[in-house]
């Protein structure tokens, strides 16, 4: 399904497969190949992510996929990505893709959209959210995160200006934290990377390489979402809902990030009965941390029963 227009005016390609319900997913449906793959298979990612949980649902539902970060970052809105343009794009999916009621899964700061999705319209059928609490949520934290992201951008593009910047460091995804999708996501590092352990790598050293614009628009998010009171609208959420993390998924930022803690597991363990009473299933992966608990092997066992028990 080629060219839906999104509230910006670009136009965004998405996969439709399967029959039954509607559910979107916003991951790219095209596996990684080459060097690229090999790099995301030493961070402990599935290249093939995405393709993977379209394969995982479609035999019982409608999986509407579609690479919405990867679109955002070839065509950034460092002033308008709030969550009134998300929702809008969402719901221009959704038309396109035939699916007047649909479920939604996201994780990470997707999920995060899910949540103000579901807060803004009466289509959502089912909502599941990853790596992300729905209570309780790290804003401020998020907001400290993306604020020296965009900072520490801006330098590094005043650097390549100067001509000072001669050699490239990974880059970072704005709006993610540190080995949250645990992959270098900017330019490859100069030498080999074979070697090396991702679990010994220091994020105090990385050098964002992607553009001011790029980072601002998750900035302009987490400013758009302070004052958020993800308690207050607990009531309004009335359908199927599930929320996972891994036990694992508590990130410590280093001294260039603000020495922040971003906590995911946490809510969701110390809150899991308020949840519970609230509506919410919940699960928690035991030993994974952000990245373990994002890939397929560990997502799928939990989204599925859910989603069929929801939907079907």
């Amino acid at each position: 399904m080629a060219g839906i227009r999104l509230a910006d005016g670009t136009l965004l390609d998405a996969t439709v497969e399967g029959a039954g319900p509607a559910i979107l997913i916003p991951v790219d449906p095209i596996p990684v190949e080459g060097d690229r793959a090999d790099e995301l298979r030493r961070w402990g990612v599935d290249p093939a992510l995405g393709r993977r949980l379209i394969d995982g649902l479609r035999d019982r539902f409608r999986v509407v996929a579609f690479d919405y970060e990867g679109h955002l970052a070839a065509h950034p809105r460092p002033d308008t990505l709030t969550p009134m343009t998300i929702t809008d794009d969402f719901l221009a999916i959704a038309d396109a893709a035939g699916a007047d009621r649909f479920a939604y899964y996201g994780y990470s700061w997707l999920a995060l959209a899910g949540l103000q999705l579901a807060l803004r319209t009466d289509r959502v059928s089912a909502l599941v959210m990853g790596g992300y609490p729905p209570l309780d949520g790290p804003y401020e934290e998020m907001l400290a995160v993306t604020t020296a992201g965009h900072d520490q951008a801006i330098a590094a593009e005043a650097r390549r200006a100067a001509g000072e910047g001669a050699g490239e460091t990974p880059g970072e995804t704005p709006g993610e934290t540190p080995g949250e999708t645990a992959t270098p996501w900017g330019d490859s590092a100069d030498g080999d990377w074979a070697d090396w352990d991702p679990a010994d790598f220091d994020w105090s050293s990385v050098e964002i390489t992607l553009t001011e614009e790029q980072t601002r628009q998750y900035l302009t998010l987490y400013r758009e979402l302070q004052g958020f009171d993800d308690r207050a609208i607990q009531e309004r959420l009335t359908m199927p809902r599930l929320c996972f993390a891994g036990s694992e998924d508590t990130i410590d930022y280093g001294e260039n990030w603000g020495d922040v803690r971003v906590d995911l597991a946490g809510p969701l363990v110390r809150e899991g009965s308020t949840l519970t009473r609230l509506g919410w299933q919940v699960a928690v992966l035991e030993g994974l941390d952000h990245t373990g608990a994002m890939q397929p092997d560990a997502v799928l066992p939990v989204i599925r029963p859910f989603l069929s028990s929801a939907l079907l």
